[in-house]
């Protein structure tokens, strides 16, 4: 492994800028030594100059991480999301339940339907990450506790019904989401808005 390296480092010293810079200078530190200039100490002053040329070239920067962007991102969200629904449609569920979690769904289904709703909210890292936090955490883990609880309800009764905590998670998760919605319409709304006032401000109304 030591061996492989060891070129490989080579060859990027000497192409890096460091070794440019310095070897621009030493090539003028010989220009002065033809000339006459340098004297009999040429080649110090060639060293010197290479030496100092690398200690001014910029040090090297390592690439920046490609990460994916926004509109990637909800591109394997709507996947995760389908992938979500098709497990919510095998679920048993209560009449109350069940229809908040229709209401839950179907403001999700319009966040991510492609579309310019979707391209505002690739703007939003914050709201990319609510969405993904309700699909991958949220939704699953309320579904799935609730289940649980429900055979240990059936086998203990007397506890607390689980629906009504299920029932509760997918009305706060469903206010989250309308929010998240009622947050892109103001700041499209604020878009508007501004564009008005730069109309009526270039024509001096």
């Amino acid at each position: 492994m030591a061996t492989s390296s060891g070129p490989g480092r080579v060859l990027a010293y000497l192409e890096s800028a460091k070794n440019l810079t310095g070897s621009a200078c030493g090539l003028a530190g010989l220009a002065l030594t033809f000339t006459g200039l340098a004297g009999a100490y040429w080649p110090v002053v060639v060293a010197g100059l290479y030496g100092a040329g690398a200690l001014i070239a910029p040090p090297a920067r390592p690439a920046v991480p490609d990460f994916p962007d926004g509109s990637e991102r909800l591109e394997a969200l709507r996947t995760d999301f389908a992938t979500l629904r098709a497990y919510l449609g095998e679920v048993d569920l209560p009449p109350a339940a069940a229809g908040r979690l229709v209401e839950l769904t179907e403001v999700l289904d319009g966040l991510l339907a492609p579309g310019w709703v979707s391209e505002v909210l690739a703007t939003d890292p914050e709201g990319v990450h609510a969405l993904s936090r309700a699909v991958h955490q949220d939704i699953p883990e309320s579904v799935d506790t609730y289940l649980r609880t429900r055979w240990w309800t059936r086998i203990t009764p007397g506890s607390e019904p689980p629906e009504r905590h299920l029932e509760r998670q997918l009305e706060l998760l469903h206010r989250e989401a309308e929010a998240l919605a009622g947050g892109l319409r103001e700041a499209e709304s604020r878009r508007q808005e501004t564009h008005t006032r730069y109309l009526e401000d270039r024509g001096g109304l």
